[in-house]
């Protein structure tokens, strides 16, 4: 299979709040909107997309019907600790503060109005050890 194209679709009750939230706080914006499915384009990379969907919606399989769980959008950034002033400020619930990671990243996470996790991310060098771990995974 060649996929042509790739993004999380997600799930909820509310299209229009979620939609305005991913507007409003990570730079999107309304490519097409029906009302039970929008999608949503970045303003700064047309590549990143993400689509908003009424889980009630007739095109969903009954047994597929509902919202997200168990869900982690990872957005990695030039200024992980500028992103994560401006939604501290906007009063964004921080479930996991900014810090560094051994495995190579420095961020936050998260979440929108339905739950999923949001983990905001800029790779920085791993530790000795996690660099190591990665090395031995490269081909040689």
């Amino acid at each position: 299979m060649k996929a042509l194209s790739y993004y999380p679709v997600i799930m909820t009750d509310d299209v229009a709040d979620t939609a305005a939230f991913y507007c409003t706080h990570f730079k999107f914006e309304a490519l097409f909107d029906s009302g039970w499915y929008v999608h949503l384009q970045s303003t700064e990379d047309e590549k990143v997309t993400l689509a908003v969907l009424d889980g009630r919606h007739e095109t969903i399989p009954a047994e597929g019907r509902g919202r997200v769980s168990g869900l982690l959008l990872n957005f990695e950034v030039e200024d992980v600790d500028a992103v994560y002033e401006r939604l501290r400020a906007a009063g964004l619930p921080m479930l996991l503060a900014i810090r560094d990671e051994d495995f190579g990243q420095r961020h936050f996470i998260t979440k929108d109005p339905n739950g999923v996790l949001i983990d905001v991310i800029r790779p920085i060098p791993p530790s000795a050890e996690f660099a190591a771990m990665y090395a031995s995974a490269l081909p040689t």
